[in-house]
């Protein structure tokens, strides 16, 4: 990798979601120059001393091929060495990356084995053909499909989305029927999982491959929920057989980049059972706590080295969210004096978040973290009730639709 004397100019393509503020801090505590695009002048990561320069562009889902001409004229200018996609626009890159070539480094794996990543339909038909274990799993093509062999409780999950978008838990016949009309109504009805729900923990892990091969992981367990399905607290742990799955699948697709999975450890002691995938890294600090910086690995597969396997993480590294935390809390009926509180005990590093360190919005590296923090916990206390609405602003613009997917297969390369 480049000589820490020389940093890497970055340019990361959305500063909306929790992974990309993340990965900004680790570039930014490792010296690089990182610059960031997004449509929303609000958005998390602009409030950080790491971003040098922040650039307002069309909203990926709206306008993919806006999008991708705002990112190819800052490419154009040759201001920067990397291109590291932190969301769902690492498709859109996929599917164009021939013209990416010779003009920026960046790791992106084939259009056909990202989209297959990408879809829920198209991962749980990997699983199946590579004998990788799921929950029971049907496929949907459409609402009128016989759906009389369901078994109760269900999850289900709409092809196409993240941050816990389109996924509904149903426990009867007219459940799931409202489910798959909400599903359709929503225009997200390509194909539908319908999954036994097994109880058990969920669990997250996360990998870099350069060219089909394994050359970082980590995987950590929520200790406490936060907002749309996220993590307020996380511990590190081991799981080998974990990351033998992800090898498998890495090799399958020849994976090239950041790979991270969801799992659930069922309580009857059985195998880990895969149950979602996303084609990125997901929130890296836990790992970088941890001792597994993937974001360092991740630069070099992007430059083109063939970098040797990283160390096992450490075991049982506590960090945390403090925004997660406080809108979770609010979005399960907490009230003033219960937010005022959490708000306390973060900064007390008490309760859960005792030898526990904030991973979003690390103030003691980065002040300028407090901005969003202080904003969220203003707006959490004026009215509990808004912790769904906050939440449904951070899935915004970065997020790919069933439309938006299309516009992106119909592109030249």
């Amino acid at each position: 990798m480049t000589d820490p004397a020389n940093p890497l100019r970055i340019l990361i393509p959305e500063g909306s979601s929790t992974s990309a503020r993340e990965v900004i801090t680790i570039l930014g505590l490792a010296g690089h120059h990182v610059e960031v695009c997004d449509p929303s002048p609000w958005c998390v990561s602009r409030y950080s001393r790491f971003v040098r320069k922040f650039h307002r562009c069309p909203g990926l889902r709206r306008d993919p091929a806006g999008f991708l001409a705002f990112v190819e004229s800052l490419i154009a200018s040759g201001r920067f060495d990397v291109l590291l996609p932190t969301h769902e626009q690492g498709l859109l890159f996929a599917k164009v990356q021939d013209r990416l070539q010779g003009r920026i480094a960046v790791a992106l794996p084939s259009f056909e084995s990202y989209r297959t990543a990408h879809s829920k339909a198209g991962f749980s038909r990997l699983l199946a053909r590579l004998d990788l274990p799921q929950p029971p799993t049907r496929i949907l093509t459409s609402q009128s499909e016989p759906r009389g062999a369901t078994r109760f409780p269900a999850v289900v999950k709409a092809s196409v989305g993240t941050a816990s978008r389109g996924i509904h838990f149903v426990h009867n016949e007219s459940e799931l029927a409202s489910a798959l009309h909400a599903i359709d109504a929503g225009g997200a009805f390509d194909e539908v999982l319908v999954q036994d729900r097994v109880a058990g923990a969920t669990e997250k892990a996360q990998a870099v491959f350069c060219r089909g091969r394994l050359v970082g992981f980590h995987a950590y367990r929520q200790v406490a929920p936060g907002v749309g399905g996220g993590e307020a607290v996380k511990q590190s742990v081991r799981r080998p057989l974990v990351a033998s799955y992800l090898e498998k699948l890495g090799a399958e697709l020849a994976w090239h980049g950041g790979l991270s999975v969801d799992y659930i450890m069922p309580d009857d002691g059985g195998a880990p059972l895969l149950i979602d995938c996303n084609p990125r890294l997901v929130e890296p600090f836990n790992a970088w706590a941890a001792g597994t910086d993937l974001v360092a690995q991740l630069l070099r597969v992007s430059l083109g080295e063939a970098p040797a396997p990283l160390a096992e993480s450490r075991d049982g590294v506590l960090t945390h969210l403090a925004m997660q935390a406080l809108l979770g809390l609010a979005a399960h009926g907490g009230s003033r004096v219960a937010i005022a509180r959490e708000f306390g005990r973060i900064l007390d590093h008490s309760g859960p978040y005792a030898a526990s360190i904030e991973e979003l919005t690390p103030l003691a590296h980065d002040r300028l973290g407090a901005v969003p923090l202080l904003m969220t916990l203003a707006l959490l206390l004026a009215s509990p009730s808004s912790a769904a609405k906050l939440a449904r602003g951070g899935f915004g613009e970065h997020l790919l639709d069933v439309r938006s997917i299309r516009e992106i297969e119909r592109l030249n390369s």
